[in-house]
């Protein structure tokens, strides 16, 4: 499974990595980060999922790899 953040949409909310740590980060000026390679960590799919599903900006898209 790999995530993406849509850098456009972002409004630095936070909740994906408020939701999903394992799986997001906060950068510098408080906008989500994707992992570098996007990839989801095994046993991680459904935080991934949630953190989309929240994202007000639906600025998260999930896809299976």
């Amino acid at each position: 499974m790999k995530v993406t953040i849509d850098g456009a949409r972002c409004q630095g909310h936070g909740r994906c990595y408020d939701l999903a740590p394992e799986v997001f980060a906060e950068d510098d000026e408080g906008y989500g980060q994707a992992p570098t390679d996007g990839m989801v960590p095994a046993g991680c799919e459904a935080a991934a999922r949630l953190a989309e599903a929240n994202c007000p900006e639906q600025a998260i898209t999930v896809a299976e790899a």
